[in-house]
């Protein structure tokens, strides 16, 4: 929690002032130098109606059928059965993942309805519906891309042993930790990032596993390459959302001259039809984006429960085609004559080869000949071993984890390898197209979600959504600039964000909604001339800052208690 005050003032939903007193966790304090000119918002206290709190609970308890008899049936596909034992650990670990997601709808989406809402373009039972509709499309539509960048940050050795105590307990500690942290956020108001709570989750538990063992537990530090990548993505989107909404309204207040953009709501008066349409299109191209990026970030973790419980039936694409086989043994076996080319000392053993493999994509220092060499011995015994099986789907269960860490290992090498300057200077154009389609090929063998993965994330996401929403809303509507939010002000800040989530997940980078439609929000205001609420304003700049060393120590101690739980208990 954040104190920042010692006094506020308490508000109601309808944002009267009541009294003086301590903190309350459900307010934030607007700033003193606001103008006090009397409330236009929307009217939030809508009770749902009977029958829409059967049908939430239909579709929650729906979905979690779907995703129970889903996983019986994948595994009674290809032969594997699950003890009750863990099975219920599984169901306990989804559930967790599952929780993460639906807290982020209801956390971040708030962002995407709020200017709708503070316009009157829609009641608010009506947008939460809508963003709620359209984050599960998001979800539904996206690529993975965005999942698996967010799988690339955990330890080599936690991906390669997830279903080791240390690799349960490392997803167990970071997803928990990013709950406990927006819940706190949740709770006083404060729009933040569940992409950076998460980050920082796995940057926790990550070095907490270095202090205490230097990764000899079966897991090692972070990637801290890719940390610093997704990091940089984190912090300069909300500079454009800050920038770009600013310019864009100066930019519409030059062209457009319609003064109704640019007026504050009155009463509880819709705008006009044109502006409306466009409010709704902002809120719309929000709440797609964001379930298109937002969505994905439990999926990759979700996906490492799964094989870490029930490998033989998803450490690999089983769906695969057989006819797909062949012409992926030959770009393998091109990849491997393309690194053997430039190989020096190249290790025959399989096991010495991984060994190499293995410590190179940790260091990341995989412009080394005898690298490549150690990847031709382990490509070729890849591709061997799925010609003989003939398919993907015809690798026996006792063999598939040990594919499965193979093909992650030469993938996410080869992907470093296609990708380092070094490495462009001595192999030709040719070869390093042959490696990046072998590398898609792996990707396909892989990186893979289950359309059941998809529904349920989605349902966890569209269904937080309609779940305490109005904390955040009434932030964001209310308590950044100092005056009301006007037409032209929601439709520039969600025009921006939109985009800005669009491009990243067509980069497969995560990014904030939070981070860039509050910016965004604020730039706005600048724009308008309103100026800012310094305390609101400071209250989340601070939250955001906290939100990293804050999320490593939970996810790192939790780590340290469920390791020691697990001892104790003789595991």
């Amino acid at each position: 929690m954040i104190y920042i005050c010692h006094k506020i003032v308490i508000v109601r939903a309808d944002c009267t002032p009541m009294a003086t007193s301590t903190f309350a966790p459900d307010t934030l304090m607007a700033d003193s130098s606001a103008p006090s000119a009397p409330r236009t918002g929307p009217k939030l206290d809508h009770s749902l109606h009977p029958a829409g709190r059967w049908i939430f609970l239909a579709v929650l308890i729906g979905g979690l059928a779907y995703a129970g008899f889903s996983i019986a049936f994948d595994t009674a596909q290809v032969g594997e059965s699950l003890a009750g034992g863990a099975f219920a650990f599984l169901a306990l670990a989804l559930l967790i993942a599952l929780g993460f997601e639906f807290v982020n709808g209801f956390h971040d989406t708030a962002n995407a309805v709020a200017t709708v809402i503070y316009t009157h373009s829609m009641p608010a039972p009506l947008a939460v519906v809508w963003s709620g509709f359209f984050n599960f499309l998001g979800v539904m539509l996206s690529s993975g891309a965005v999942a698996y960048s967010i799988v690339t940050l955990l330890p080599v050795d936690l991906i390669l042993n997830v279903g080791s105590v240390g690799g349960f307990a490392m997803i167990f500690a970071l997803l928990l930790a990013a709950i406990v942290w927006n819940l706190a956020t949740w709770a006083v108001g404060l729009p933040n990032s569940s992409s950076h709570a998460l980050i920082g989750s796995i940057l926790g538990v990550g070095l907490a596993n270095q202090l205490m063992n230097g990764g000899a537990d079966g897991t090692s530090g972070v990637d801290m390459a890719q940390v610093w990548k997704v990091l940089s993505a984190l912090a300069f989107s909300p500079i454009v959302g800050f920038v770009g909404a600013l310019l864009l309204l100066l930019v519409m207040k030059r062209f457009l001259r319609d003064k109704a953009l640019y007026e504050a709501p009155e009463g509880q008066t819709p705008p006009p039809r044109g502006i409306r349409a466009l409010l709704i299109g902002t809120c719309t191209a929000v709440s797609f984006a964001h379930g298109s990026n937002d969505g994905q970030k439990g999926m990759g973790l979700i996906m490492l429960i799964l094989i870490g419980c029930a490998p033989t039936a998803y450490a690999l694409n089983r769906t695969m085609p057989e006819s797909a086989t062949p012409a992926f043994v030959q770009t393998a076996q091109a990849a491997s004559a393309a690194y053997r080319a430039h190989a020096d000392g190249a290790p025959t053993d399989v096991g010495a080869a991984r060994a190499q493999v293995t410590q190179a994509l940790k260091s990341k220092h995989v412009a080394d000949p005898v690298v490549y060499g150690a990847l031709a011995t382990l490509s070729d015994d890849v591709s061997s071993r799925i010609a003989g099986y003939g398919s993907l789907g015809k690798v026996p269960a006792a063999a598939t984890p040990n594919l499965r860490n193979d093909m992650y290992l030469v993938l996410d090498t080869t992907k470093l390898i296609a990708a380092d300057k070094a490495a462009q200077g001595r192999f030709t154009a040719q070869e390093i197209t042959t490696l990046k389609s072998y590398d898609s090929g792996l990707e396909q063998g892989t990186r893979y979600i289950p359309t059941w993965v998809k529904v349920t994330v989605a349902l966890a996401l569209g269904l937080g959504t309609m779940v305490g929403w109005k904390r955040i809303v009434v932030t964001v509507g209310e308590r950044i600039g100092k005056t009301h939010l006007t037409y032209g002000m929601g439709a520039s800040a969600e025009l921006v964000a939109a985009s800005t989530i669009l491009l990243a997940v067509n980069f497969g980078m995560p990014v904030s909604t939070t981070h860039i439609l509050s910016s965004g929000v604020a730039g706005a205001s600048v724009a308008n001339g309103a100026g800012l609420q310094r305390r609101t304003v400071m209250n989340m700049a601070l939250a955001w800052v906290m939100t990293l060393p804050v999320a490593m120590l939970l996810s790192g101690g939790l780590y340290w208690l469920l390791l020691m739980l697990a001892h104790t208990l003789g595991y």
